[in-house]
């Protein structure tokens, strides 16, 4: 602790020499002075780690002390001193960044705190979280041990995301290390556990989760209010990891009324997905039942430009054809200033439906463009991207005028992703589709342990392009890659963001519901 240095400055500071010598016994170096003046100085001369300063002093004020040293070395803590418990001083003073704010007169204790606090912080938060996480991590063990129903597998999940926000804000790399290794594991059994399960969920053959299909009924019409606007948010390929990170930004306009998480369909892919909220159908239904909407993988064109459609659809199905709604498409940034600038004619409506396609977006971009994928090279820098991008994109004015307004919030998204890191080798014919994370088609060749297969799409809800077409679907964090031209195509696409897959992050996703502040 001899490496600390402190400036004390107090023009009473003779009066302070049994807290100088409290500290000193606790191998603090303290450097005493009388002054703002001698103060300014003596931090243009020597490197401090921590300021004491007296708010009441003759000649240059406390106030003017903390501007100046401020303006010379910002990131120096400072703690402030004062007799008086005027507000306005307070303000003044929390205004300029102070660390921390004592009145007099201060005991020794009082100080000793300060500087754990401003100091040793750091230190305290990584041994603290360290330790809790060391205590958490053998009931996690024995959780991923015994887990076996939808609910304890989105439980589980959630406490593994606290836990890798909680470890990424303290440099104990071995810790992130291990939480990593567990969420492998996690990963390995709940891909297990839905090859187990999911062809019984689609058949409704026994208790299900909320999934894509069923969403939109079960948890978003309970929520429309004639009385009350209702605007529903689908982020498109957002992470619970990314909703959790950037919902405190929400706080400031929006209290929540309630989060739960709901299962995405496969393939967790946006065709499939978001098609199955909108149209309250599964794919193999979409294709019967709206065969002009409806595109397979091999067809020609977009595949998700009838969402609009399908939502009509659903809601004259569900007698709810007399609801005032509106869709709105986001993919680019001038969409969504158009969106800001025309927001307030939506209060009329019942219900304003958003898609946001930009975390879609950055994620594919990050696969094409070397700057994202260096920043977004791994979970943590992804999440902090996504909270930067949110703070300054068109969305959070939207839901700001939203809030004034007195709109009901319901923010979704229709699939998460995953960071692909090892490839698996799969052999297609020609009309084999494309993405990564999933493969369709006739006569496909792959390492049988590595995929969740369906050989009967209609099992599973899924079309058929033709009588011997089937599905395979990438585990855990891999990502299909054909054998010619092999390691250029698995380094091209290594440690990219990629869904459509079976893994935690695709298919547990978050359902917030919230009402203005």
């Amino acid at each position: 602790m001899s490496n600390i240095n402190i400036l004390w400055v107090d023009d009473e500071i003779d009066l302070l020499k049994p807290h100088i010598i409290f500290l000193e016994k606790k191998n603090y170096n303290v450097i005493p002075c009388q002054s703002g003046t001698e103060a300014i100085d003596l931090i243009e001369e020597q490197n401090f780690d921590i300021v004491f300063l007296d708010e009441n002093m003759p000649g240059l004020t406390g106030l003017e002390t903390l501007s100046a040293i401020k303006s010379i070395k910002g990131h120096i803590p400072i703690v402030m001193i004062t007799k008086s418990e005027e507000e306005y001083i307070m303000e003044e003073a929390i205004g300029s960044k102070i660390a921390d704010y004592l009145i007099k007169p201060v005991n020794p204790n009082q100080i000793l705190l300060s500087l754990k606090k401003n100091l040793d912080h750091t230190r305290l938060v990584t041994e603290k979280t360290a330790s809790n996480y060391q205590q958490e991590f053998r009931k996690i063990a024995m959780d991923l041990a015994m887990v076996n129903t939808f609910e304890e597998w989105s439980d589980l999940y959630q406490k593994l995301i606290y836990w890798e926000i909680q470890l990424e804000t303290i440099d104990d790399p071995a810790m992130f290390d291990i939480l990593k290794s567990q969420k492998n594991e996690a990963n390995l059994a709940f891909g297990k556990f839905i090859d187990r399960n999911y062809a019984d969920w689609c058949q409704q053959n026994k208790d299900a989760p909320i999934m894509s299909h069923n969403l939109f009924k079960e948890k978003v019409i309970p929520e429309l209010n004639k009385d009350q606007p209702t605007l529903f948010i689908v982020i498109d390929n957002l992470r619970y990891d990314q909703w959790k990170a950037f919902e405190p930004v929400l706080q400031n306009y929006y209290k929540k009324e309630a989060e739960t998480s709901y299962y995405s369909i496969l393939p967790t892919a946006t065709q499939y997905a978001r098609n199955a909220i909108f149209s309250g159908l599964m794919p193999s239904e979409m294709e019967r039942l709206h065969p002009n909407l409806w595109k397979n993988d091999i067809d020609e064109g977009g595949k998700n430009l009838h969402e609009d459609a399908f939502l009509g659809a659903q809601l004259k199905r569900l007698g709810l054809g007399h609801l005032t709604y509106e869709y709105t498409k986001i993919s680019n940034l001038r969409a969504g200033k158009k969106l800001v600038e025309t927001f307030k004619s939506k209060k009329d409506n019942d219900l304003t439906v958003v898609v946001y396609n930009f975390v879609d977006m950055l994620s594919h971009a990050k696969t094409e463009m070397e700057v994202v994928k260096e920043l977004a090279s791994n979970d943590k820098a992804y999440r902090s991207l996504t909270v930067s991008w949110f703070k300054n994109s068109p969305l959070l004015e939207i839901i700001q005028q939203a809030q004034q307004l007195g709109f009901k919030l319901i923010i979704t998204t229709d699939h998460g992703t995953i960071n692909v890191k090892h490839p698996s080798k799969v052999i297609g014919d020609r009309d084999t589709s494309l993405n990564l994370r999933y493969k369709t088609g006739r006569s496909l060749t792959y390492e049988q342990k590595e995929v969740l297969t369906a050989k009967n799409p209609h099992k599973i809800g899924l079309p058929a392009i033709n009588m011997s077409s089937s599905f395979i679907f990438a585990k855990s964090d891999l990502f299909f890659a054909y054998p010619n031209n092999y390691n250029h195509y698995v380094n091209y696409y290594r440690n990219t963001y990629q869904h459509g897959g079976v893994s935690l992050e695709e298919v547990i996703i978050p359902f917030a519901v919230l009402n203005p502040r």
